[in-house]
């Protein structure tokens, strides 16, 4: 893991797909909190009950966040790319113990912040607590679709609706992770594949 220094310009791609009218002055303060990081591909990010008391916003790269399943198996629960905010500190903690794995699948460039001090400038600062309450109604819905169309979607369904929520990933990402975040299998992907 490699640190940069930063500025309020790194950040305003994410920023804007959140808090697009977030103030000059709003984002200046989000990024003295902000560590540059880069993770090379295959790292990990965090892992399930290790200490983790940070904020992650991708500015560049993929990841994903998984559990294993009762086999070991490893299913993936989200992917991320370039401009998204990694699940909130609050959703993906338990006394400061991270819940889930994230790892890298390509080479990636992050800012994390202290979750601590970010806290402490949403409740300072409206303007934060603003784009922290969107990032956190953009989490709650992406899982709650999630879970809708799990339980009442088709196997062609999920993939279709993937390929519109991630347009090219499906061509960057090992196809075994893809079948696991739509709870197929490798078999059952490759044929919809070849249906188109």
């Amino acid at each position: 893991m490699y640190f940069f220094t930063m500025t309020h310009e790194t950040l305003d791609y994410a920023i804007n797909k959140y808090s697009p009218n977030l103030s000059l002055d709003a984002r200046s303060d989000l990024a003295r909190l902000g560590q540059e990081v880069f993770l090379e591909k295959g790292a990990c990010l965090f892992s399930r009950n290790a200490f983790d008391d940070y904020e992650y916003i991708l500015l560049k790269g993929i990841a994903r966040t998984y559990l294993p399943n009762m086999e070991g198996t490893e299913i993936t629960l989200s992917f991320f790319e370039e401009g998204m905010v990694l699940p909130p500190y609050v959703t993906r903690t338990n006394n400061q113990r991270s819940l889930l794995f994230c790892d890298a699948i390509t080479d990636c460039r992050l800012v994390r912040l202290g979750a601590t001090e970010f806290e402490r400038l949403m409740i300072d600062n409206l303007e934060i607590r603003n784009f922290g309450n969107s990032v956190l109604r953009v989490e709650l819905q992406n899982k709650v679709l999630k879970e809708i169309r799990m339980a009442s979607w088709s196997a062609k369904e999920r993939l279709q609706q993937f390929r519109k929520d991630f347009t090219m990933l499906e061509n960057y990402v090992p196809h075994s992770m893809v079948a696991s975040y739509l709870g197929i299998t490798n078999v059952t992907l490759s044929r919809l594949r070849k249906e188109g």
